[in-house]
C-alpha cells in the first residue's frame, strides 16, 4: 500500500500526477485554507505532508499527528513550521531553496525601479483620470543608476540583485553577520559595511534577511530614522523583519522618500495605514510568482517527500537530527 500524504494547497496538477505515482494522494485543490485543528484533521492519519508558507506546523499539530514523518515546505522561508518540534518526533523537514533566486532578485530590482521612479503612484494617477496635462516639473523622482544601493542579508538572492545593480552603474554595499569572502564581494561588486553606514548610506536599501526571532523588527523605527530622508526601503524577505506600524509613521512623517513592501506582518492582513501612503508600493507576497519558478519550488518540494518517505536522505533537509529519531 502505498503512503499516504496531504497536499495542503493548490499546486500544478503536473506535480500532483508525479505524487499519485508514489503516493495516496488527498489534494486541497479547492485551495482552502486548513488551519489548526482543521489542519491537524486532514494531517490524521496521513505519512507526509506538501505545504505551503501559509500553512503552520506547530507542536499541537505535531503532536496530534504521530504518523507524520515529513513535512516539505513549498518555498525558501520556513518559520512556518516548528522544526524543533518536529525534529523530536522524528519528522523530517524539507524547503525549496536555489530554485527562486533569480526570480525573486528580479522583483526586488522591479520594486526599486518602481519605488523610485514612482510607476505605481503614476499608474493611479493615469487610471484615475488625473492626467490633464505634461509639465516638466512634475514627477521628479529620484535616479535609479549611479546611486547607492545597500543591501542587508547577503545570500545568493542578496547577491543575485547586486550582480543585477551593476547593469545601473550603482555603489553597492552590503551588511552580512558574516562578510563574505573576497571573489564573491568582486562578483558582486559589492562592499561590506557595518549596519550603521549601511543605513547611513544607502539610497535604495533591499532587505534579504530570513525570518528569526532574532530578525524580528530588524528595521524598526531607530533604523528608519538613521536612513537619509531621500531614501526607499524595500522588503522582499519576510513579513515581521520591519515593523510595519513605525514604517507606516516614518513614511506619512516623510522620514524617508518611499517603500516598496512585498511581504508584510499578519499578511494578508496588512497594516491599514499602508493603504492611505501614496509614496509606497504595495505588492502581495508575489517575490517568486513567476510559473516556471512555482512550478521548480513545487517538483523541488515533491521530490524532497519522495525521497523521505522511501528511506531516502532528501536533498533540502533542515533537520538531519530527525533521522536518528524516525520509528
Amino acid at each position: 500500500m502505498k503512503p499516504g500524504i496531504f497536499v495542503s494547497r493548490e499546486i500544478f496538477g503536473e506535480v500532483i500526477g508525479f505524487l499519485e505515482q508514489h503516493f495516496e494522494v488527498a489534494s486541497n485543490q479547492d485551495d482552502i485554507l486548513y488551519e489548526g485543528p482543521l489542519l491537524a484533521e486532514k494531517l490524521a492519519g496521513k505519512d507526509g505532508a506538501l505545504i505551503l508558507a501559509s500553512d503552520r506546523i506547530d507542536a499541537a499539530i505535531v503532536a496530534a499527528c504521530p504518523q507524520l514523518k515529513a513535512v516539505c515546505n513549498i518555498g525558501v522561508g520556513y518559520n512556518n513550521i516548528d522544526v524543533a518540534a518536529c525534529t523530536r518526533a522524528g519528522i523530517l523537514v524539507t524547503n525549496t531553496p536555489e530554485v527562486l533566486n533569480d526570480t525573486t532578485a528580479d522583483m526586488a530590482f522591479a520594486l526599486v525601479l518602481a519605488a523610485g521612479r514612482q510607476i505605481a503612484r503614476g499608474d493611479r494617477h493615469v487610471r484615475q483620470g488625473q492626467w490633464k496635462r505634461w509639465r516638466f516639473m512634475e514627477w521628479l523622482g529620484p535616479d535609479v543608476h549611479h546611486a547607492t544601493l545597500g543591501i542587508l542579508g547577503m545570500g545568493r538572492i542578496g547577491q543575485a540583485v547586486a550582480r543585477r545593480a551593476a547593469g545601473f552603474d550603482m555603489q553597492i554595499l552590503y551588511h552580512n553577520r558574516k562578510r563574505l569572502p573576497a571573489e564573491i564581494e568582486r562578483a558582486c561588486a559589492a562592499r561590506h559595511v557595518s549596519k550603521d553606514e549601511l543605513l547611513r548610506e544607502a539610497d535604495y536599501l533591499v532587505l534579504m534577511l530570513p525570518y528569526s526571532t532574532e530578525n524580528h523588527h530588524c528595521i524598526g523605527a531607530a533604523e528608519l530614522a538613521a536612513m537619509k530622508p531621500t531614501a526607499h526601503l524595500i522588503n522582499i524577505a519576510r513579513g515581521g523583519i520591519v515593523d510595519d506600524a513605525a514604517l507606516v509613521d516614518c513614511l506619512q512623517k516623510g522620514g524617508i522618500a518611499g517603500a516598496a513592501v512585498d511581504v508584510f506582518e499578519n499578511e494578508p492582513a496588512l497594516h491599514p495605514g499602508f493603504l492611505a501612503l501614496d509614496n509606497v508600493v504595495l505588492t502581495p507576497h508575489i517575490g517568486g510568482a513567476s510559473r516556471d519558478t512555482r512550478l521548480k519550488m513545487a517538483r523541488l518540494a515533491a521530490e524532497n517527500l519522495v525521497a523521505a518517505l522511501g528511506g531516502k536522505t532528501p536533498p533540502n533537509l533542515l533537520n538531519p537530527d530527525a533521522l536518528s529519531r524516525k520509528a
